[in-house]
């Protein structure tokens, strides 16, 4: 028999039928939803989304202008992702990609950045725009990899908008709209 000590999960004492969440699966859930952002009914990936921009600058903080470290810290933070995405899906009903997890909106906003700076707000403006346009419109191959097992499925859609606004977010920049 499971008790609240134990660890496991437990029935609730109203007969419900529902069940509280392990303290581990209960983190688990409030990471992968970006503090229950993701609960939200309207917008929850736009609104996740949010949560990315000061992960993208800590990111370039810790990293400086070294994009080659930038990119290290980025691979390590998605890679972590997965899994906790992987056991939220589970937690959260099993569906392949509940749209209440949001660290896949979180954590690819860095990718994003990588390379420029985040020393004007007209950057990060058009950065996150970028970003939710490619994750909205999945253009190939991102809806594709959507297709993959579990967390990779969550996380990769997320990946490939970022890459694709990053390149957008350069070409950008290289026109000197920017200034500097």
């Amino acid at each position: 028999m499971n008790t609240p000590s134990s660890g496991a999960a437990t029935e609730e004492p109203s007969g419900s039928g529902r069940r509280r969440l392990r303290l581990a699966d209960r983190l688990t859930v409030g990471l992968a939803t970006g503090g229950w952002v993701g609960l939200m009914p309207t917008a929850p990936g736009t609104f996740g989304a949010l949560w990315g921009l000061p992960l993208a600058w800590l990111v370039e903080r810790a990293a400086g202008a070294q994009w080659p470290l930038q990119l290290a810290m980025i691979v390590v933070l998605l890679l972590a992702s997965v899994p906790v995405c992987t056991a939220a899906a589970a937690l959260l009903g099993g569906k392949k990609d509940p749209g209440a997890i949001v660290l896949d909106e979180i954590a690819s906003m860095p990718i994003v950045f990588l390379g420029v700076p985040l020393d004007r707000w007209g950057v990060v403006l058009l950065g996150f725009a970028l970003h939710r346009l490619f994750d909205i419109s999945k253009p190939p191959p991102a809806r594709q990899l959507e297709r993959l097992p579990a967390g990779w499925g969550i996380m990769a859609d997320d990946v490939a908008a970022g890459l694709y606004a990053c390149v957008a977010l350069h070409l950008v920049a290289a026109t000197g709209v920017f200034g500097g």
